[in-house]
């Protein structure tokens, strides 16, 4: 299970389909719908959250945006903060639609862990997507500095790789 910190126009295609899968899991989990990965370290940062399950519902809303952006079908019917899926409206009355972040407190992430998971999707993108390899490229460059290419869910602090990593040498 991969849930990136990364601002989803980074990923690929598979790193973009596949974290929507896991963190759809990771939904299950949270709702306590499943057995498995039920102790799985990415999740860590959603359960210490206030509101897990809204949280995790704005990072699948990011997800989707970016989805949408490129052309691709993401159920967005799948997207729940553990009430009822047809509730158009956060509890402050904000459109989810509209601002999937407004009722939700932002996550802290490590500068280090973002380096280090832009770092592990540059290997996996230069070993399967060379063209996208060189939109990351371009991404990147366009976002300016580190700190802007985090998901809108997290707020870029300063530290180290989370210690919940398991890193990989690459």
């Amino acid at each position: 299970m991969r849930i990136w910190s990364l601002h989803p126009c980074l990923l690929d295609r598979r790193a973009l389909v596949a974290c929507w899968r896991e963190t759809l899991l990771a939904q299950k989990v949270l709702r306590g719908l499943t057995r498995g990965y039920t102790n799985h370290p990415q999740l860590i940062r959603f359960r210490a959250h206030p509101q897990p399950l809204e949280a995790v519902a704005a990072y699948l809303s990011g997800l989707a945006d970016e989805a949408d952006t490129r052309g691709y079908s993401f159920n967005r019917a799948l997207i729940g903060a553990g009430e009822d899926s047809t509730d158009k409206a956060y509890k402050n009355g904000t459109d989810k639609a509209e601002n999937p972040y407004a009722s939700v407190a932002l996550i802290p992430v490590p500068l280090g862990q973002l380096e280090y998971e832009l770092a592990f999707l540059q290997h996996k993108v230069a070993g399967r997507d060379p063209e996208w390899e060189h939109r990351l490229s371009e991404r990147l460059a366009a976002r300016g500095e580190l700190a802007a290419c985090a998901h809108p869910l997290f707020e870029v602090v300063p530290g180290a790789i989370e210690p919940w990593e398991k890193t990989k040498d690459f």
